[in-house]
């Protein structure tokens, strides 16, 4: 096993239409604004970007984000990381009950942060942790921002 090497899979329910949480999802330099632990997300040209997250651990992960696939008709955007992290994220956007939404978050990465390397075996756990707290307040944070539009 690479203990280095996370795959992570979320689903979000949540009270808007498809369209509605894909146009936001989209425009990923604005998740600082429902995002708490996404702490800054800049957009360096129509495809790539920079961001930088922190949860509950005291440290930062930077990474380049180039999109990869982005179709609104089907709702699936995908992007390739690079930096901290290593490898791709995908967001796919579906009907789910009555005027609601699913949203599927998948990502498999490699970590290449040498703090994050280094405490690999001992630290999986908290990562783990670390990361579910991560993805439970962005659905929050998106919920709540879908509610006010």
């Amino acid at each position: 096993m690479d203990w280095c090497h996370f795959r992570f899979r979320s689903v979000w329910a949540l009270p808007a239409p498809p369209d509605t949480v894909f146009a936001v999802l989209e425009r990923a330099d604005e998740y600082p604004r429902w995002w708490p632990q996404v702490r800054e997300a800049t957009r360096l040209d129509g495809r790539t970007g920079r961001a930088r997250f922190r949860s509950f651990l005291p440290y930062d992960l930077v990474v380049t984000v180039a999109e990869r696939h982005n179709d609104p008709a089907a709702r699936v955007l995908e992007i390739a990381l690079g930096g901290d992290l290593e490898g791709w994220a995908r967001w796919t956007v579906t009907a789910h009950g009555e005027g609601g939404s699913r949203a599927l978050y998948e990502q498999e990465v490699d970590v290449r942060s040498r703090l994050m390397r280094r405490f690999a075996v001992p630290g999986r756990p908290v990562f783990l942790a670390n990361h579910a707290l991560m993805m439970r307040a962005g659905r929050r944070g998106l919920a709540g921002l879908l509610r006010s539009v």
